[in-house]
């Protein structure tokens, strides 16, 4: 038996791992491949989300950059309105006109159309321009608009507009994007009228009278020189019921608080708030050079002459009740420093100062001269800046010298006849009412009585009674009569040639002369050769109780000369063939007056530099009316 032959392949079997070796290689291929098309995806994707982006956020910028031109140019439009309202807006002049709208648009056209501008914004916002499309910018007033309210006494104290605005806006982004819409809202305007009370002296005006009605007697005719007001309303008249060819000219303000004028054509009067008037035949039309001011607020009346009277005593006045003969006692002496009985008097001159008990050195400690009972008073300058009041009461004559030398300082004397002189330290004085302290040298003359004549020295411009640099105000507790010229040495205004009251200020020295009675009348007595009068000063008959006025109760007057201004409850008879008025123009606004003189509390409808309109701007509705590309 044959053993079996076995026979061996000479094939070898290769491991499992290196018949596997090129798989490697096709798999790391194919993963790069696969990488290499993913990056190419998120590329592309990338690039697709940043183009979209940009367009969105160039869009979005445009969009922002229109809707912000759209408010910037509605908030210019509030601001031009806000800015350029007329400060001197009163009730009878509104703030607004058709020309502000119509400027209004004009700026904000000038300033937004046309050339790009910027919209700046915080930091990383999308930066974007504007401008307003041609002939898109609106404002109309609305229908019914301006409405005004009025006060208690009925007067206008507020003034509403609401205007309709329209605006077109294209914004721009920092790409070609664009974006255009339209925007439209009200804008609302409310100006309220501030009442402001000042308080005034008389002096101010150059002729002012409390009661004067309706289709009363016509104004006499002329050339009529500073403020002129009425607490009622002027009558002007034609030549026939002037029996006159003289017209009228108001060189300055003419207010009332009446709302219409008569105007008087003949025998026929005839109401209307026009400034001019024609009728049967005849035209009336006055000269109002500085304007004429209707409906305005009338202006307070003094009550008494209590402030003037107590001045004497300290020299600050603003009392509110006569003083008592206690204290008139307190501060009160006579020539031979006998107190003012406090049992009262009848008559006698008496000084404010006080008597050093241990040396008996005399001071002044007042205001003026006080004089109870009636008098005759003449006026004249002493020396370059002294002053002389020669007072005869009852046949006695008491003489007063101020002779100052600085403020607060200087003497006083004061002789009985040809008695012993008293001489007294200081002079009358202003103070401060809040502080005591003396602010010039200023002298009230009261007579509780009648001023039964005053005068100066003698008749023409060579005897002036009111020395250089004296300050006067002469108070009558009844009337006052003046009998002869009171001139200033120096006048301070022209009272001659084409251009009267006008002011010389190298002649002004700080003279100033005030007469006034709160109870009587300021009558004219002349008793002068020449039958010609001349007064320096602004005289008063003025209070809430009161009917005086500035009348003649002498001869007939040639040519009557005021150098100030008339302050009267009511026009009464002047009997002259000439009268002139010149205002001093020194008094003009009320910040020079005679010391311690009647004032008044202007209350007005207007001092609105502090009142601008009150803005409120409001979007209606907008319209988006082209989208970003």
């Amino acid at each position: 038996m044959k053993t079996p032959t076995i026979w061996l392949s000479k094939t070898r079997h290769r491991p499992l791992a290196r018949r596997q070796r090129g798989i490697a290689l096709v798999t790391t291929l194919l993963l790069l491949l696969l990488l290499t098309a993913m990056s190419l995806t998120m590329v592309l994707s990338v690039g697709s989300d940043m183009l979209i982006n940009g367009y969105y956020g160039n869009g979005r910028g445009a969009f922002y950059a229109a809707d912000s031109g759209a408010n910037i140019a509605r908030q210019e439009m509030v601001n031009y309105f806000v800015n350029n309202y007329n400060p001197a807006y009163s009730a009878t002049v509104p703030p607004f006109t058709s020309a502000t709208v119509n400027n209004a648009i004009g700026y904000v056209t000038g300033k937004y159309q046309g050339p790009l501008t910027s919209v700046s914004g915080p930091s990383g916002s999308w930066p974007g321009k504007f401008t307003l499309a041609p002939n898109s910018v609106n404002i109309q007033i609305q229908p019914g608009y301006p409405t005004t309210a009025t006060d208690s006494n009925g007067k206008v104290d507020k003034y509403t507009y609401v205007y309709s605005y329209t605006l077109t806006s294209v914004g721009q982004s920092q790409g070609s994007e664009a974006a255009t819409l339209s925007d439209q809202g009200t804008l609302t305007f409310v100006a309220n009228l501030t009442s402001s009370s000042t308080k005034m002296a008389f002096s101010a005006f150059g002729t002012f009278l409390n009661a004067y009605g309706d289709c009363s007697a016509p104004f006499v005719a002329g050339t009529m020189s500073g403020p002129f007001f009425t607490n009622g309303q002027w009558n002007f008249g034609d030549a026939n019921a002037l029996n006159s060819s003289t017209k009228y000219d108001f060189t300055d303000t003419v207010g009332q608080v009446g709302g219409n004028v008569s105007y008087w054509h003949g025998g026929n009067c005839d109401d209307n708030a026009s400034p001019t008037d024609t009728a049967n035949g005849s035209t009336i039309a006055p000269t109002f050079q500085g304007g004429l001011q209707l409906a305005q607020q009338p202006h307070s009346l003094p009550t008494d002459s209590f402030s003037q009277e107590q001045a004497v005593l300290d020299g600050i006045g603003n009392s509110g009740s006569a003083p008592t003969n206690a204290t008139l006692n307190g501060a009160l002496k006579n020539a031979a420093g006998t107190a003012y009985p406090k049992t009262g008097a009848s008559s006698g001159v008496y000084l404010p100062y006080s008597v050093d008990p241990t040396t008996g050195a005399k001071v002044f400690t007042g205001g003026g001269i006080y004089v109870e009972g009636d008098a005759a008073i003449t006026l004249s300058p002493s020396g370059s800046t002294g002053q002389v009041y020669t007072i005869v009461q009852n046949g006695v004559t008491t003489t007063v010298v101020t002779n100052p030398t600085a403020t607060g300082a200087g003497t006083t004397t004061i002789q009985v006849g040809s008695g012993a002189i008293t001489t007294i330290s200081g002079v009358p004085e202003l103070k401060d009412p809040s502080t005591g302290s003396v602010t010039e040298n200023a002298t009230m003359l009261y007579v509780d009585g009648n001023i039964t004549s005053i005068s100066g020295p003698g008749e023409g411009a060579s005897k002036p009674a009111i020395n250089n640099g004296v300050a006067l105000t002469i108070t009558a507790a009844n009337n006052v009569t003046i009998t002869g010229d009171i001139r200033y040495t120096t006048e301070p205004v022209t009272t001659s040639g084409s251009t009267p009251d006008v002011l010389i200020p190298a002649n002004n020295t700080g003279q100033v002369l005030g007469i006034f009675t709160a109870m009587g009348d300021i009558q004219m007595n002349n008793q002068q050769s020449d039958g010609n009068l001349w007064i320096d000063a602004s005289i008063a008959m003025i209070s809430q109780t009161s009917s005086g006025g500035w009348i003649n109760v002498g001869p007939h007057i040639n040519n009557l000369n005021l150098v100030g201004g008339r302050i009267a409850m009511q026009a009464k008879s002047g009997n002259t063939t000439t009268r002139n008025i010149f205002f001093d123009q020194r008094f003009a606004g009320g910040a020079f007056a005679p010391p311690w003189f009647p004032s008044t509390n202007v209350t007005t409808n207007g001092n609105n530099t502090n009142n601008p309109p009150i803005a409120t701007p409001l979007r209606i509705s907008w319209n988006y009316l082209t989208a970003a590309k």
